[in-house]
């Protein structure tokens, strides 16, 4: 029988690990009791980038908690004998805004276009009248303003940060803040975008299928070589165990 993990322990998908924990929200509120740290979500796409980037390998590696965000890992983990559940990104982000709403939280959104950002911002503050946004900034800023825009960042201390500049940007830029933040900092991918009205998830039907990777190439099409990483992951994880 597959065993249900009660208790965080960090576990190899070819080579990269991700938790495996009975309950995310609860680990990365505990993570910002011990001072905070940064939190990955790990699909199939990102695990066959970081076999091939050392760059974003390392980060994953140093991450404080890595979360199974895509149906391929799941899957991977269930071969190991890990029955765990799918933590979806963009509801664990959601509900750390929720939690940082009825704590007091300072909240920092970082990323998408400037459009979105301001959508966003107005929105998150009608549907959660209680949160703290002590800072906001878009994505779409030259090289040399982000120095400064860092500064103001950690200046503003905030509780949570979330960070929507893609994959693997998000990731190793949050690493690269590391020593000077305190707080979650979680990279969120497109999760601005959705939010904010400019883009739809998949159907509830779709996400209990695990297809939701399906929805995501319907709605842009470019992502189609993107997705070779998912037969690549899958042929991997099969001759792993072979």
């Amino acid at each position: 029988m597959a065993a249900i993990e009660t208790a965080p322990q960090r576990v190899p998908v070819l080579g990269v690990g991700v938790d495996v924990s009975s309950d995310v929200l609860a680990e990365a509120i505990a993570l910002h009791g011990r001072g905070g740290g940064q939190i990955v979500t790990l699909n199939a796409e990102m695990t066959m980038a970081a076999r091939q980037q050392p760059e974003l390998g390392a980060v994953i590696a140093g991450a404080d908690l890595v979360i199974p965000d895509g149906a391929g890992v799941v899957w991977a983990l269930g071969r190991q004998g890990y029955r765990v559940r799918r933590a979806p990104g963009i509801e664990l982000a959601r509900q750390l805004l929720d939690h940082a709403a009825c704590h007091g939280w300072r909240v920092a959104l970082v990323g998408a276009s400037p459009g979105v950002m301001d959508t966003l911002v107005q929105r998150l503050g009608r549907e959660l009248p209680g949160l703290r946004l002590v800072w906001s900034s878009h994505g779409y800023r030259s090289g040399a303003e982000w120095p400064d825009l860092e500064r103001e960042l950690l200046d503003a201390r905030p509780d949570l940060v979330l960070v929507a500049l893609g994959v693997p940007r998000q990731e190793t830029w949050i690493r690269s803040l590391s020593g000077r933040r305190r707080g979650l900092w979680m990279g969120v991918g497109g999760s601005f975008d959705v939010w904010a009205g400019t883009k739809k998830r998949a159907p509830v039907w779709m996400r209990a299928l695990q297809i939701e990777w399906l929805y995501r190439l319907v709605q842009e099409p470019s992502r189609w070589r993107r997705m070779l990483a998912l037969p690549e992951f899958a042929i991997a994880v099969l001759r792993q165990r072979g």
